[in-house]
């Protein structure tokens, strides 16, 4: 994620901030700091973070482009992010759509070592879920490269349109920046399990609700974070405040 600090007057100190942060310098009571609150807004609960990053987000498909761009939700572990995404996702307005995936063993052997089941319920890193619902207007980013530089591993898009092995969706920031282009499900095998199974699913997720790892590379102007139930080495810290925009 780039950061946009432009004029503010905070923009040295929050550098050095960030610095002490990462030396382990910044000041601290019984290993832990409180973080000062130019850097950062506090809310109490997931409804509030909501209301606070995306006011009126039923009618989300209404919005323009600038205004997805601009905003996100980072988390620190897909779980959470999942969670937030679920939640969000039942504000929209319109009608929703399931998209089941196809999963399989490629080893024909270990079909009765792992049953489909135990395949659909698996979530390995950067696949899609089994599961995957959407509504028109819902930004989604692609977790494959399909047409480099147009459509890569990041980009992000809105759902325009939903058929039943078609999803139509906007390019949001990028080159191709407005562009209306189709994606078709395609196989993916992931390569960090102890066996091989191929899954037949659209390459992308919901990402109005984001991991720090998936925000590498984006550009935002206006973003929150929610950082629950994790405990923050100095580096790790400094690379969530890294992503402190503009407000």
């Amino acid at each position: 994620m780039r950061v946009h600090l432009g004029e503010e007057k905070f923009a040295g100190g929050f550098s050095d901030l960030l610095l002490e942060i990462g030396n382990g310098d910044y000041p601290s009571f019984d290993e832990m700091i409180t973080i000062p609150e130019n850097v950062c807004t506090v809310v109490t609960t997931v409804q509030d973070l909501i209301s606070k990053i995306y006011p009126d987000i039923a009618h989300i498909h209404d919005k323009p482009m600038e205004w997805l761009c601009e905003r996100a939700i980072l988390t620190p572990k897909n779980d959470q992010a999942a969670a937030i995404n679920d939640t969000l996702l039942m504000y929209f307005e319109g009608e929703e759509k399931v998209y089941t995936s196809i999963d399989t063993v490629v080893n024909m052997d270990d079909a009765t070592n792992y049953p489909v089941e135990f395949l659909n319920s698996l979530k390995p890193p950067g696949m899609p879920y089994h599961r995957l619902i959407l509504r028109v207007g819902t930004p989604i980013m692609l977790s494959r490269n399909l047409k480099p530089p147009k459509l890569c591993n990041g980009t992000r898009l809105k759902v325009k349109a939903l058929h039943r092995n078609i999803v139509k969706a906007t390019i949001l920031p990028g080159c191709s920046k407005e562009e209306t282009v189709c994606v078709l499900r395609i196989s993916l095998i992931p390569n960090d399990l102890p066996f091989k199974f191929k899954q037949v699913q659209f390459p992308f997720r919901i990402c109005s609700t984001m991991t720090i790892n998936q925000s590498q590379g984006q550009t935002q102007n206006c973003k929150n974070r929610l950082a629950r139930k994790l405990v923050f080495t100095s580096i790790v810290l400094r690379s969530l405040l890294t992503r402190k925009l503009t407000q």
